[in-house]
């Protein structure tokens, strides 16, 4: 949650300053006290007038300015952020912020500033490249600066390559990721897979599930913005994974066990939201699809129990929480699920409850442990989400 945090802006003289605007505005939406500093070339670009506009801020440019309450203003803002976000930062102002250089407004609130900064480079392409530039941004990184990576693309100079800020809601989730959530799971390995599973039948049919990833990456992107390294196994959906995790995508059951065995002794958790098929099609009998006129006749067998097959070999230290999805004696199943599979959560939710179950932005679950039983009411699943994580970390203790 972002509502409530003072966020900075510093906004260089590149011609992507004008995007910033769209950011200010989308940041006051959400609750955010937004300042924009900008430098003096920035102005050549957007006129401060609009940053004051949209935050009901002055927006600094001059050191200097006389007009202002009594404080010194670079530290006083400094010490206000949560964060500070330059964007588009140029190739001038990271030299002068890797070599401590302080001479104009934005440059000093940087260097009085304790809070996280992130920097996202927007420039020629050539100039990205400059071997000057990446010594720069590789100064800042070790000095625990985050470096938003450009994108690729026509350039404004109408060069081709890397020099591009990216998109608002890149923006946006590096600024979450900086100061959304408090870090109490920083330095976990979390591995979460969402989803459905795809088993093909032939080259046009498969069997899969009505499953959408929601919930699997409301879980990814909580685990991510509270400070973990999550690596994200998913499945076959319509929607986007969230930024700045680590996604791997896959169809079958069969290459998500692979996936997940080959990252799990790496990890501190696995959470399994993906509704993965407990049945591939082993036989395809084109002969009777041709005498019943386009019935199919099909041999199945059983995939391979993910998270009873990773149970068996944890080792301590190491949680498993998985998912029940049930229509009838939800309790009752589900422990029985949590006990046969060795998990240490499950997370259980009847389909027929308004509100909860595939394709909707809220879920109704029950947390399941072997010691406790923890009915939530209904809520985002997003608030789902940090409310399992919570609870892991309880057992982690």
């Amino acid at each position: 949650m972002l509502k409530d945090k003072t966020i900075v802006l510093g906004v260089t003289g590149s011609i992507a300053a004008y995007k910033i605007a769209g950011l200010a505005s989308a940041l006051v939406k959400e609750g955010c006290k937004v300042h924009v500093v900008m430098t003096h070339n920035a102005t050549n670009f957007i006129n401060p007038i609009t940053f004051e506009t949209l935050t009901g801020n002055k927006c600094l440019v001059d050191t200097f300015d006389r007009n202002f309450e009594f404080n010194v203003e670079h530290v006083s803002l400094a010490k206000r952020a949560d964060v500070i976000l330059v964007a588009p930062a140029t190739a001038n102002v990271i030299g002068k912020m890797a070599n401590g250089i302080a001479d104009d407004m934005l440059t000093t609130v940087l260097l009085a500033a304790q809070c996280p900064i992130i920097v996202s480079p927007a420039m020629n392409t050539n100039m990205y490249h400059n071997a000057f530039v990446q010594e720069n941004l590789q100064k800042l990184r070790e000095h625990g600066i985050e470096v938003i990576p450009p994108q690729v693309g026509r350039l404004a100079c109408a060069d081709v390559g890397e020099g591009k800020m990216p998109e608002i809601d890149v923006l946006m989730a590096y600024l979450r990721k900086a100061v959304a959530y408090d870090k109490d799971m920083k330095g976990m390995r979390v591995l979460v897979t969402a989803g459905p599973t795809l088993e093909p039948i032939d080259p046009v049919r498969f069997i899969s599930n009505h499953s959408t990833g929601k919930m699997g990456f409301a879980i990814a992107r909580a685990a991510m913005e509270r400070g973990a390294e999550v690596t994200l196994i998913c499945g076959n959906t319509a929607i986007e994974p969230p930024l700045l995790v680590n996604t791997v995508k896959v169809q079958t059951a069969e290459q998500m066990l692979q996936v997940v065995t080959e990252n799990f002794t790496q990890c501190d958790m696995l959470i399994k939201a993906a509704a993965v098929a407990d049945f591939t099609p082993a036989t395809y009998h084109s002969e009777k699809v041709k005498k019943k006129e386009g019935n199919m006749s099909i041999e199945l067998k059983r995939t391979t129990d993910i998270l009873r097959y990773i149970s068996s070999f944890k080792k301590e230290g190491q949680l498993v929480c998985g998912f029940s999805m049930e229509t009838e004696k939800l309790l009752e199943n589900s422990k029985k699920k949590l006990e046969e599979k060795g998990l240490d959560m499950i997370v259980a939710n009847n389909l027929k409850v308004e509100g909860a179950g595939f394709g909707v932005d809220t879920n109704v679950v029950t947390l399941i442990t072997k010691n406790d039983v923890k009915q939530l009411p209904i809520m985002s699943k997003e608030e789902v989400a940090h409310k399992l994580l919570d609870e892991l970390l309880t057992l982690n203790k």
